[in-house]
């Protein structure tokens, strides 16, 4: 059987309407911007460390939590499927998981464990989220644990083939 727990660094909590991310040249996290969106992110926001998604960053991953962390926490997150999407022209994958750690979601393993509304909520928060900033979004489909857990060896796979250089932007 496949293990399905990744860490995933969070960069938003719960609840948040700051977008943060990963500095890559400092390693640091940083204020982004604020979302142009009466919204708030409906999950914790991050990203899987060393990996390298389609889009040019790190792969995304929405942890599903009972409380929000903090920036930076790294958290055990537990792969239930992803939601594709294009986000600017760009294919985008959004992971899908829950925090492993806590026995509200011990029984949550798949996508279809979760309630409908929260699976609408995020593909909501995606359609939507960049709507005043004149971003096109395209929400696809939900897909299951299996290809989640391949597109996360794939991205891996990426990230082992960038240079050093394209890893460790220069600081000066």
């Amino acid at each position: 059987m496949e293990c399905n727990v990744v860490d995933a660094l969070i960069e938003i909590p719960l609840g948040s309407k700051n977008k943060y991310e990963l500095d890559k040249a400092t390693g640091r996290i940083r204020l982004d911007r604020v979302l142009y969106a009466a919204m708030i992110y409906p999950a914790e926001y991050g990203i899987i460390e060393n990996t390298l998604a389609p889009d040019g960053d790190a792969l995304d991953i929405l942890v599903i939590c009972s409380d929000p962390t903090f920036p930076g926490c790294t958290v055990p997150a537990r792969v239930l499927g992803y939601l594709d999407m294009v986000d600017n022209g760009k294919l985008d994958y959004k992971l899908i998981s829950v925090v492993d750690c806590d026995p509200r979601y011990a029984d949550v393993q798949d996508l279809s464990d979760l309630s409908p509304f929260v699976l609408k909520e995020i593909a909501n928060f995606f359609a939507n989220y960049k709507v005043l900033q004149d971003i096109q979004v395209q929400v696809g489909e939900y897909h299951p644990r299996e290809d989640a857990m391949e597109i996360i060896r794939q991205c891996r796979e990426s990230y082992s083939q960038t240079s050093l250089v394209d890893k460790c932007p220069s600081r000066a």
